[in-house]
């Protein structure tokens, strides 16, 4: 069960269309206008076969009035399957899903600021990069991608922010160093990212080992990506009688609850600690997706956030205590 209180409503979908490979753009016409804020997402319903379940999406835009919204979708090649039920909606579906909830807000006056964007995660950031050129702020926007081909926005950014923006694209300029990325950001800055779990990994560790304000590096994460990749494993739940096997489209704590386990969370994205279990045993190797524990909470492997989270060898088992 979730703890957040949430308004859900119904919406149309009004527009779709690629903005980059893989990445599909989804407007929507909202049954309650409300203007949507920098940092604000969505949580929608898909469908899962013959379940439904729901997915957060950052809001890249937005009107005035609130009557219209847009998300950017990427359908990677390890998603649990909303990807794949986003892509497939046209103009004229109709969906359910939250009004703009904040999880992620920007704050004005900071002295400076450097944002960071991976791939899709640029999603999280087009907003504040515009309340941010419009107030005058000291400002960088760092977009990191593989190649331009999927890198959605690219080049309306570039011609928004001028020399503002620094792309790091992997094909072209070889792959990013975080340390020289920190070293160009000023000690009073604040910083804002949002990207794969590797990527915000790295700047956290880095952040910290330079002796940083802590309160100054604000991030959103993704939930699928991870060091390893997915394979099915199987979790016991003793003080339920419980066992299911984890398929690799799913996270444990979609496992549990199609087990009929009723599991506190909240975000679903690694951040906020909610799901937290505690490992009583464990064959394999955790793989921790989460943005919630420091690297020395994670080093003993006891506890492991079920949301995203994974044990990373095949067929591999583990037992946990839910909170």
């Amino acid at each position: 069960m979730a703890d957040k209180y949430t308004v859900w409503q119904n919406a149309t979908v009004v527009a779709v269309r690629p903005v980059a490979d893989g990445v599909q753009r989804i407007e929507f016409a909202p049954e309650t206008h409300v203007p949507v804020k920098p940092g604000e997402h969505i949580d929608i319903e898909v469908t899962l076969g013959d379940r439904t379940d729901t997915r957060s999406y950052s809001i890249v835009d937005g009107s005035e009035s609130g009557d219209r919204f847009a998300l950017s979708v990427y359908r990677s090649p390890v998603s649990r399957g909303g990807a794949a039920h986003m892509h497939a909606l046209q103009p004229g579906d109709q969906v359910r899903l939250t009004q703009p909830l904040q999880d992620f807000p920007l704050r004005v006056g900071a002295e400076s600021y450097a944002l960071v964007a991976g791939g899709v995660g640029i999603t999280a950031m087009l907003g504040m990069a515009r309340v941010l050129r419009a107030l005058g702020a000291d400002y960088t926007m760092h977009y990191v991608g593989s190649t331009r081909s999927r890198m959605a926005y690219l080049d309306e950014l570039a011609a928004e922010h001028g020399d503002r923006l620094v792309p790091h694209i992997t094909d072209e300029h070889g792959r990013m160093q975080v340390a020289d990325l920190l070293a160009s950001v000023p000690r009073h800055a604040e910083l804002y990212m949002c990207g794969p779990i590797r990527l915000m990994q790295e700047v956290r560790r880095l952040w910290d080992r330079d002796d940083r304000d802590p309160t100054a590096l604000r991030f959103e994460t993704f939930g699928n990506s991870g060091w390893y990749e997915s394979q099915p494993f199987v979790v016991e739940v003793p003080q339920y009688g419980a066992e299911v096997e984890v398929r690799e489209d799913e996270s444990m704590l979609e496992a549990l609850e199609r087990a009929g386990v009723d599991m506190m969370y909240d975000c679903r994205r690694g951040e906020c600690g909610l799901c937290e279990v505690r490992i009583l045993k464990l064959d394999g190797k955790v793989d921790h997706r989460d943005v919630f524990y420091s690297e020395r909470q994670k080093e003993p492997n006891t506890k492991m956030c079920c949301c995203v989270s994974r044990v990373a060898t095949e067929g591999a088992r583990v037992v946990i205590e839910a909170s």
